[in-house]
């Protein structure tokens, strides 16, 4: 049975639109407009497979933020704290790869609605209330300092509630040189906080400018050594054939242990956007459902390689779904 605690998650609610037809974003194409953003997407993932979950964001008083806040609520997402403020909405245009070329990700996201929002002002003793578990991603830290302040603000504040705290480090280097943010010290200012992270052996090196040589496990125990407070290192092993035929795997530690799943041939991608986002969301399925560690693990990559078979950002599968992918179910039509 799903917990009934809701799940809170605060970050940016963005608009991302998609070049079509295998064309160039240059060659002005048609673009198929998506409601995303990392924790947005993890919200939608949880609300479709049966939890309650709550966004906490600023979008602009404008028709984008409205479409954006419904589309939140349309797959069952609370959207109360979901408030207007002064600026645009934040924007990305993604141009798919085909083969052997590279998709390709167009950040226009500056003077944003949330990037700007005043968020010395938000109460979050209110917005945690009664909450089991806060997510942040480092997408919304590497917005600016502003956001890099709240986010630290919300997961400090939810330490202090014993409310369990889970950050997914998705390090995107062109938002952190666009202000010049000294990604690895904030970055571990953030995981310090944190109960379970989403990361790998990059991450690791990164904040810590070690280099482990792909020793995944030593880069684990070195970072449950660093963050007392962090019980779970949790992330994918992906393995790139061409654009459209990657390989996925599912990866836990906790210290001292080591969990994985086999690993899974994901072919013809419809879109891998969103991807990791689904695959927190499966993870935080089985931990609310608490099914031992390997379960969840299982449920994550199970809703990340069916993310991998629908458009947009966020997973749209179900708790059924899920099931069927780990129990493996046939690929009859369900009549």
């Amino acid at each position: 049975m799903a917990n009934t605690q809701p799940f809170v998650c605060f970050g940016e609610l963005l608009i991302r639109l998609t070049a079509t037809g295998g064309q160039l974003l240059e060659a002005l194409p048609n673009l198929q407009p998506f409601v995303g953003g990392a924790e947005a997407n993890v919200a939608i993932g949880l609300a479709r497979l049966g939890h309650v979950t709550r966004m906490v964001s600023v979008v602009p008083d404008n028709a984008l933020g409205v479409g954006a806040k419904q589309e939140l609520r349309r797959w069952g997402v609370e959207v109360a704290d979901v408030t207007t403020g002064a600026g645009r909405m934040g924007l990305y245009f993604l141009t798919p790869g085909a083969i052997h070329r590279p998709s390709d990700i167009l950040y226009d996201r500056a003077g944003s609605a949330f990037a700007t929002a005043k968020f010395n002002r938000l109460n979050w003793r209110r917005l945690l209330k009664n909450a089991g578990w806060l997510h942040v991603s480092g997408v919304t830290a590497a917005l600016g300092a502003n956001c890099v302040a709240a986010a630290l603000k919300a997961m400090q504040t939810a330490r202090e509630l014993g409310i369990q705290v889970s950050y997914d480090c998705n390090f995107r280097p062109k938002l952190w040189e666009a202000w010049g943010g000294d990604a690895p010290r904030l970055i571990r200012e953030l995981i310090a906080e944190a109960d379970l992270v989403f990361g790998g052996i990059r991450d690791i090196e990164l904040i810590t400018d070690k280099d482990f040589n792909g020793r995944e496990r030593d880069a684990a125990e070195h970072a449950f050594g660093l963050f007392p407070n962090l019980k779970r290192l949790v992330g994918t092993r992906r393995t790139q054939v061409s654009v459209d035929h990657n390989r996925l795997a599912g990866l836990m530690f906790t210290p001292g242990k080591v969990l994985e799943t086999e690993t899974y041939d994901i072919e013809r991608i419809v879109d891998r956007i969103g991807g990791g986002d689904a695959f927190a969301a499966g993870v935080f399925h089985g931990i609310l459902n608490a099914v031992s560690d390997r379960e969840a693990l299982d449920y994550g990559i199970a809703c990340a390689c069916l993310k991998h078979a629908q458009p947009g950002d966020a997973s749209l599968a179900t708790a059924a779904d899920l099931q069927g992918f780990v129990s493996g179910g046939s690929f009859d039509v369900k009549r």
